[in-house]
């Protein structure tokens, strides 16, 4: 039996368009679920269910357009239902009481077989105003807990975190799935009505619609009455003239091109000079001594200023180059697009989304009505001059908002109802006159006061209604300008105010939710936008009528609550000291409890002022404002325009960028992130605090907060507790992209390129020079005072992002950041391209003359290998010395093509000249200690991706170390083929460092004869897997290290200063040692590992009960493989005996 529902779409697919909601949800998903759902259902008849449902829909005002065929007996073939029994059972209460308060539920939701039809509609639908509608708080910590899960999950037991990751994957691939699902089968556009002409005869250039004479006076009508409100406004009120200050008094200082002039150590972009202080309390006094300030707690824009002072204090010459200037290298002005004209032929039209959309999505969406249909607001279209190419996606965090991504689909040309002056006056009115983005350059700075230069960018509002088989209708501009006009009516008119006082309750009630989320604007004002989330009739005079009280829920910024108050943060710092020192303290004197408590008091009250408070209430009378028909949805989708804007021209300016390299980039965030300095972060796109006082005051109430934690939990790196729990982190088998948004660790791992591509180069070029001069050379081409240089060839200063303020405004500073951009650039192109297209950068950069760059890159092979270039194994049957090699070379499973090479690395130094391996080991070493770092660097860089570069600094200094080189060496017996000149051939015993520079000389020489590819197997089987061990013992810092660290914890809060005279001659003073070793070094690792076994440190054994908590079975194993071990090797003293 079959059960027919006629609609127009495929079998495939199913859409839905909830009215009361005002959106729409497509899934095949879903469908299949409910359909699941329903049969199981315990209905008497097809029929019934069919009729019951089919009455649901109609009384919930829910329209189906589909078509399906059912089967009764589909059950097998039907997905299971991805929710059990017993969460079902909990949903569906929960759903049940949200319908409740809805008022949805009617008389059916009594029927037991009614409820389960329409629970399991709405359920699988996910109501965006049920997701919505949940508290904030409960939000937020559900997140965090998931957060957590996560986290813990990832760091458990192999198999366990490989079946999580499977999991993280196929949940990636569904929601790609979906995303594909959600993409429209086909697009059109409204009708044209008689605004444009799409007639062949009547186009001009490459346009394909043309606007009409009608167009033409819609454009300055709106104009007139919206646009140019503002400006009007303004001039009508009285100049004001604000007080001065110091920045004021004299502006030919702080824009003197004089100030960049100074040697080395001198400042390049600091505004007058460091003995001027800014004056931020003047100048937020300033601010709030405005005469037309809207309320004393909303904050508004002025162009070139942020809440606290100016925007830019950086010199004129400084203001004339970078990317914080909004200065995009490469870009050139744009030739001006015809207004009345689409422009379709030079424009490229792309869609843009967001995912996820948890802070886009509202119960009151900004909704215009057309033709007996509802258009929703989906989002904006982008048109650029230029097609984007990579940049598909943009993440983005706006303060610890949920993290989101923005993505651009390219469109066909189906919409051509726009024209370009359309969409300038719908930017005009929405960006500047709503929102204030008066910072937002799309010109560019070079054609800034040309009144020729069009915007790079221009956006068009998309309201949209779904149509059958997966199509989509998109509003035309010209009904979304007549829509903005019908709406600019008073928000309460002086003559209704009477009538809508004596309004019954229910009635005022309707009003009030219709106008809730709206935004509204009182022009002239500052700000002039607002958005109301309540409104309220009460009137406390009865002898006086009041207009209604409008109330906004905003944020005060933080410079002026208690997060910006110096002597907050300077209390909460002293708070958080004691409290790590009582916690670390063996015995906690009552003094000290007390005095944590009495901070932790003073803390409280400062943030329970009200003067201090984030969250306010503003109360603002309804006079003089007028309705937008925008809500805040829209201006929730507007804020994300800068940071999208942004991040397209940086990756274009990034192309020019891939010229001065010669090499292009396939992946572009992994050469923006090389160009990414420690102190830069998002700032909007534009002046951060014009953004964070729009999304106050235009933006949606209340947003979804993401945990602080987790936005910084990759990004922090300081304190002995983020260490320890970094370092205790083991390496991940599958590579994976890290977390952590700034160029450090890229620069850890080109720093090991530059130093390898250099030790290799002179090594070959200079064959008679001693590893003393070859190192003398590295340090000369290797250091940051040369690699700056290098980066300013590449001009690395105007496309590195950092934070516009003081950090890098000395010259000294600046070019140590060039340093480690430009070192950061080479791990980008070594990861990227591989080994060779470093080396070809790195000469073209170091030698400008073709015959130089030859030599450098066209280095001779090894003297051994210029003497017999085939190979040299001929002389093992002459060679006592080379026989004796083959046994080494068996033992390891590799065999040399030239076996001197091999013996060239087992000769010590002792040994004199010889025909035979020409020479001793040592500037094999130092080849050999270059290789191991990049080896050792890049496998630390791809399998610890959430360490910075000081914890992989510290991991690798464990693998490549004296110590752990001198163990593999005996474990691999290299002592037995140690060439020495002791002729009696009795076994020597040779020092750590010895075994350690005959490690390292053996690495050279199979990299010589071999490639790196060899090093890197041998180092994956002696080197690598001994991190493990490594991180579960906490062998990754040495004991001088670790007993400094237990000490810090146990200082007093405030470290005692002693002063101490000697007076003695040099020659005559006498030192007293605490422990015995070969050398200064070795004694003080001696004393610090005795002090550290004796003394009980709380700091140690919090770290020991921490790795034994997190790897109990890992421990467990180890300490069974090491007795095992021990087993064996008892056993075989004992046969040898």
């Amino acid at each position: 039996m079959f059960l027919l529902f006629y609609i127009h779409i495929n079998v495939q697919c199913l859409v839905i368009t909830v009215k009361h909601r005002k959106s729409t949800y497509f899934s095949k998903q879903w469908f299949l679920h409910f359909t699941y759902y329903l049969l199981h259902s315990r209905s008497p008849s097809p029929n019934t269910s069919f009729f019951c449902l089919q009455s649901i829909l109609h009384d919930a005002d829910i329209q189906i357009s589909a078509i399906f065929k059912l089967q009764h007996r589909l059950e097998p073939k039907l997905p299971p239902a991805t929710t059990p029994i017993g969460e079902k059972k909990k949903k569906k209460q929960i759903l049940y009481d949200y319908l409740l308060y809805r008022g949805l539920h009617r008389s059916y939701c009594t029927n037991h077989l009614i409820h389960r039809m329409f629970f399991c509609m709405c359920f699988t639908c996910c109501f965006a105003s049920f997701l919505h509608s949940r508290s904030s708080s409960r939000e937020r910590k559900r997140g965090r807990w998931e957060e957590e899960q996560r986290d813990r999950r990832f760091e458990g037991s192999g198999p366990k975190r490989d079946k999580e990751r499977e999991r993280e994957k196929e949940k990636g691939e569904e929601e790609k799935e979906e995303e594909e699902l959600l993409k429209p089968a086909w697009i059109r556009c409204t009708h044209a009505e008689s605004y444009y002409s799409n007639d062949p005869m009547d186009q001009v250039g490459d346009s394909t619609v043309v606007g009409t004479s009608k167009l033409r006076d819609l454009y300055e009508r709106f104009e007139e009455e919206l646009v140019k409100r503002q400006e009007r406004a303004k001039a009508a009120r009285p100049k004001w003239e604000p007080p001065k200050t110091k920045l004021d008094e004299d502006p030919d200082d702080s824009s003197s091109d004089s100030d960049c002039e100074s040697d080395g150590e001198g400042s390049t972009c600091s505004s007058s000079s460091d003995s001027e202080v800014f004056d931020v309390i003047a100048e937020i006094k300033r601010k709030k001594a405005h005469p037309d300030r809207l309320h004393e707690e909303l904050w508004y824009n002025d162009p070139g200023q942020m809440n606290d002072g100016p925007l830019c204090k950086c010199s004129a010459k400084a203001r004339r180059t970078g990317i914080r200037h909004s200065i995009y290298p490469g870009e050139e002005p744009v030739k001006p697009c015809r207004p009345m004209n689409n422009n379709a032929g030079k424009l490229f039209h792309y869609r843009i989304t967001v995912s996820p959309p948890t802070n886009f999505l509202t119960d009151r969406p900004t909704v215009i009505e057309y033709d007996d249909h509802e258009y929703l607001f989906e989002g904006f279209s982008l048109f650029s001059h230029t097609p984007l190419t990579n940049v598909s996606r943009v993440p983005v965090c706006l303060c610890i908002l949920v993290p989101t991504v923005l993505f651009v689909h390219p469109l066909l040309p189906c919409v051509q109802n726009y024209c370009v002056r359309g969409l300038e006056l719908f930017a005009s009115y929405l960006f500047q006159d709503i929102l204030e983005l008066y910072d937002w350059n799309l010109t560019g700075p070079e054609s800034e006061n040309e009144a020729a230069g069009c915007q790079r960018f221009h956006f068009m509002p998309r309201f949209v209604r779904f149509l059958p088989d997966g199509g989509k209708e998109v509003l035309s501009m010209h009904q979304v300008l007549l829509y903005l006009l019908r709406s600019s009516k008073p928000l309460v008119p002086e003559e209704e105010i009477a009538d809508m006082l004596q309004w019954e309750e229910l009635e005022w009630q309707k009003y009030a939710e219709e106008c809730k989320g709206m935004i509204v604007t009182n022009p002239g004002m500052k700000p002039s936008s607002v958005r109301i989330d309540q409104l309220d009739r009460e009137q406390f005079n009865p002898d006086v009528i009041t207009f209604p009280i409008i109330v906004h829920f905003g944020i005060r910024p933080a410079q002026l609550s208690y997060a910006g108050d110096p002597q907050y943060q300077k209390l909460w710092k002293s708070y958080v000291k004691l409290r790590h020192l009582l916690a670390n303290s063996p015995k906690v004197k009552q003094i000290d409890k007390q005095k944590l408590t009495q901070r932790e008091e003073a803390l409280q009250k400062i943030r329970q002022k009200n003067t201090m408070r984030r969250e306010v209430t503003v109360e603002l009378s309804s006079q003089g404002f007028w309705k937008t028909g925008i809500r805040s949805d829209v201006c929730q989708h507007a804020m994300m325009l800068p940071v999208l804007t942004h991040h397209i021209r940086y990756h274009q300016c990034l192309m020019h960028l891939d010229k001065l390299i010669g090499y292009v980039f396939k992946e572009r965030c992994l050469l923006q992130l090389a160009m990414t300095h420690p102190s830069h972060h998002l700032n909007f796109g534009m002046n951060p605090d014009h953004a964070r006082n729009s999304l106050s005051n235009c933006g949606i109430r209340q947003p979804k907060y993401g945990d602080r934690k987790v936005h910084h939990m990759y990004m922090r790196k300081k304190g002995i507790n983020t260490l320890i729990n970094i370092m205790s982190r083991l390496g991940q088998d599958d590579p994976s992209p890290s977390r952590i948004n700034h160029n450090e660790r890229l620069e850890f791992l080109g720093d090991a390129v530059v130093e390898f591509l250099t030790s290799v180069h002179l090594y070959y070029l200079f064959p008679n020079l001693e590893e003393g001069g070859l190192a003398t050379y590295r340090t000369a081409i290797v250091q940051n005072q040369h690699l700056a240089m290098l980066a300013k060839k590449l001009e690395l200063d105007r496309f590195m992002l950092y934070a516009h303020g003081p950090d890098l405004c000395r010259e000294s500073d600046l070019r140590h950041a060039m340093a480690n951009c430009f070192e950061a650039l080479i791990g980008a192109v070594y990861l990227e391209g591989g080994l060779e297209e470093a080396k070809q950068l790195f000469g073209r950069l170091l030698f400008n003359g073709e015959d130089l760059r030859e030599v450098w890159l066209n280095y001779p092979p090894h003297p051994l290998q210029v003497q017999e270039p085939q190979t040299d194994r001929q002389l093992i049957e002459t060679s006592p010395v080379l026989q004796k090699l083959t046994d080494f070379e068996e033992a390891i499973g590799v065999f040399f093509t030239h076996v001197r090479l091999l013996a060239r690395a087992f000769t010590l130094r002792t040994v004199g000249f010889n025909h035979l391996t020409l020479g001793h080991n040592q500037r094999m070493e130092f080849l050999g200690d270059s290789i191991m770092q990049l080896v050792a660097t890049e496998y630390l860089f791809i399998h610890f991706p959430d360490h910075h570069e000081g914890h992989l600094t510290l991991l690798r200094s464990s693998l490549v170390n004296n110590r752990t080189q001198a163990k593999v060496a005996e474990e691999l017996g290299m002592q037995e083929f140690a060439i020495t000149n002791d002729k009696t051939k009795r076994p020597v015993a040779l020092r750590t460092k010895t075994l350690a520079d005959l490690l390292e000389s053996f690495i050279a020489a199979l990299y010589i004869d071999k490639d790196l590819e060899y090093v890197h197997t041998f180092m994956n089987v002696c080197f690598f897997p001994r991190l493990k061990e490594f991180i579960l013992n906490q062998d990754w810092n040495d004991p001088k290290s670790q007993l400094q660290q237990c000490c810090l914890t146990l200082r007093t809060e405030d470290l005692p200063h002693t002063h101490t005279h000697t007076h003695t001659h040099t020659n005559t003073q006498e030192y007293t040692p605490w422990f015995k070793g070969l050398g200064i070094q070795q004694a003080e690792m001696g004393a610090a590992m005795d002090a550290l076994e004796k003394y009980n440190f709380p700091q140690m054994a919090h770290q020991k009960r921490f790795i034994e908590r997190k790897y109990r079975q890992e421990l467990k194993e180890m300490r069974r493989e090491r007795e095992r071990q021990e087993k064996e090797t008892d056993e075989a003293e004992e046969c040898r005996k």
